[in-house]
């Protein structure tokens, strides 16, 4: 990667008051655009995209329907701001709708229920299977914010935005929680879109669900064009934002994108560090097209 770049897309962190790491690969050609790509990351929900690739995996194996229906009590529930989590009443929805809600609005309780049917290990040894072997579950949603609690002490939002308390979150740790690598989930997103995690019509089903994300404040800001597509999952925990998908253009260029940010304000809302993160991809797929 040459400087010029390198230094564009750590500017753009910059300006906006974050660090960041990138990997963005051309999905036919492997050619990449790096940036501390091999850092060990917390993967926050972007963790949602190994979920949901083992789901598809373990269809297109013969070992799961994902038409399976579920039926899902009214309490418990992961805790989060969307979806089920938040919904009152019974529901009963198939696990591969399930796997939508968790992409779509990244559904922390759609989410654990496919984590409490896959299991962590099933998760984990696919992505050793895949050569991911950087990319590791220890919890599921639940349990994750469980640990915010138990290391903040409290319950309110307050506490997330105490620099204080936001020093003494594990969850930030990459070494004690979900975790991976820009490089690593690039790459899962590449051999989604290669069919090489599944294929025939489970790989296109899988393609379609990590394309309904509703989000389009981070990834999706940096390439405001009708005719271009891009499917993404986001990653929020207090001062990290990140998000990884793949950015298809009108003329076949593939592009596999992982950004993983930290901000130095503990502030919930950072409009700057969200388009930062469509900023620098936009100029490291750029980059990459300029060598096609």
């Amino acid at each position: 990667m040459n400087t010029p770049v390198r230094g564009r897309i750590t500017a753009a962190f910059t300006d906006a008051g974050t660090t960041g790491a990138l990997c963005a690969t051309d999905i036919d050609t492997g050619a990449d655009i790096t940036l501390a790509a091999d850092t060990p990351v917390s993967t926050a929900s972007v963790h949602k995209l190994c979920l949901i690739a083992t789901l598809y995996r373990e269809a297109a194996a013969g070992r799961i329907d994902p038409t399976t229906p579920v039926d899902i009590p009214a309490a418990p529930r992961a805790p989060g701001p969307t979806g089920l989590a938040v919904m009152r009443d019974a529901a009963r929805l198939s696990l591969r709708d399930l796997a939508s809600l968790t992409i779509a609005v990244s559904d922390n309780a759609a989410a654990d229920i496919l984590w409490d049917h896959l299991g962590l290990d099933t998760v984990n040894a696919t992505m050793t299977a895949l050569g991911l072997r950087r990319t590791t579950a220890v919890h599921n949603q639940a349990t994750l914010y469980a640990t915010m609690v138990t290391d903040t002490g409290e319950t309110g939002p307050g506490a997330l935005v105490d620099p204080a308390a936001v020093a003494r979150l594990t969850v930030l740790d990459p070494t004690r929680t979900n975790r991976s690598t820009p490089k690593e989930i690039a790459t899962l997103l590449a051999a989604i879109w290669r069919d090489e995690v599944c294929g025939g019509a489970w790989g296109e089903e899988l393609r379609a669900v990590l394309g309904v994300q509703t989000w389009s404040h981070r990834l999706a800001s940096g390439f405001p064009f009708d005719d271009v597509r891009v499917c993404g999952k986001t990653g929020t925990l207090p001062t990290l934002r990140h998000e990884a998908g793949v950015i298809e253009y009108p003329d076949g260029g593939r592009y596999a994108v992982a950004v993983f940010t930290r901000a130095a304000s503990t502030a919930a809302t950072l409009p700057a560090a969200d388009a930062a993160i469509g900023r620098a991809a936009r100029i490291a797929v750029d980059a990459l097209r300029a060598r096609a």
